[in-house]
């Protein structure tokens, strides 16, 4: 494995459907997520983040690992759909199963609650079920996804739980100022950090932003100008900036492209000074949540 790219997790999200403010190409097809795959595990990435409910991502993953040969290596982190019973241990069962067939892998490396609303059922039933996955051997490690640093906090002082996904980004420090990845270390907990580009805002230029976004602009142009005074791209700072402030998280990253995959690990693998982090600490103290949360993104037009 290159050591240098694996903390990078590959996301998945872009494969099951078009996602992304800043998508250009669309979901894609079976031959470029076989491309995808290739080139991620070549350039040392072994986990995949998937889900559920991100539309036929765990398929087109199961295709593309039997094809390569690495469906008993790769090591998959998948999310129970929101929206069955959390609680119907049979139920429960047949949802893991599911996505074992359609995966073509003999277990999860990890298995998530894909909302943080869902601990509330933690101690109603919802961890005996979760532990029986670890006890059968389905399932290697159990976590959740989370929105908010409040419930990052809960979910790490729970028992049973080993990982826990987060957005941040340089413009989403809220995890950083509640010291979660401190807390983390701490519990001996693995921190995933999703939203690294806030679904490609971070990357846009101030001509590709949609006019239902034209609020953003300004931070757009925070960005750029800083790329500019650090002499690097916005994609190195979005990346470099978490390598240096959580060097122990895992990145989440999605790629429509095998393209896309080899600059994130290629930006990865440079090193940046000191002065990244004060800067970018400095320069986006207070973003408003409307910039934050791409929930609130869309105009109710």
């Amino acid at each position: 494995m290159n050591e240098s790219s694996c903390s990078i997790v590959l996301g998945t999200v872009q494969l099951g459907f078009s996602y992304g403010i800043a998508n250009k190409t669309g979901q894609p097809d079976q031959e470029t997520v076989n491309n995808i795959v290739r080139i991620a595990w070549k350039q040392g990435i072994r986990e995949f983040d998937t889900a559920q409910d991100y539309g036929v991502s765990e398929q087109v993953l199961g295709i593309a690992f039997e094809k390569l040969g690495i469906s008993s290596q790769a090591r998959v982190i998948s999310k129970i759909d929101p929206e069955i019973d959390h609680c119907d241990r049979e139920v429960m069962v047949k949802a893991v199963e599911t996505s074992l067939t359609k995966m073509c892998i003999p277990n999860l490396f990890g298995l998530m609650l894909h909302k943080e609303e869902l601990l509330e059922q933690w101690s109603k039933g919802l961890k005996d079920i979760f532990l029986g996955f670890r006890t059968s051997g389905k399932v290697k490690k159990l976590g959740v996804s989370v929105y908010s640093p409040d419930k990052a906090e809960e979910a790490l002082n729970l028992e049973g739980i080993d990982l826990v996904q987060i957005p941040s980004n340089i413009l989403d420090r809220r995890f950083e100022r509640k010291n979660i990845f401190e807390l983390a270390n701490t519990k001996k907990k693995q921190i995933y950090i999703r939203s690294v580009f806030l679904q490609g805002l971070i990357l846009m230029g101030e001509g590709e932003i949609p006019d239902y976004m034209l609020f953003a602009k300004p931070i757009i142009d925070k960005i750029k100008q800083l790329s500019l005074k650090l002499n690097m791209s916005k994609q190195e700072l979005a990346l470099l900036y978490l390598k240096q402030k959580a060097p122990d998280a895992k990145l989440v990253i999605g790629s429509e492209t095998s393209q896309q995959v080899m600059k994130n690990v290629d930006c990865w693998r440079k090193d940046a000074s000191k002065e990244l982090v004060s800067s970018v600490s400095e320069t986006f103290d207070q973003v408003d949540e409307k910039i934050l949360n791409p929930s609130l993104w869309r105009s109710k037009s």
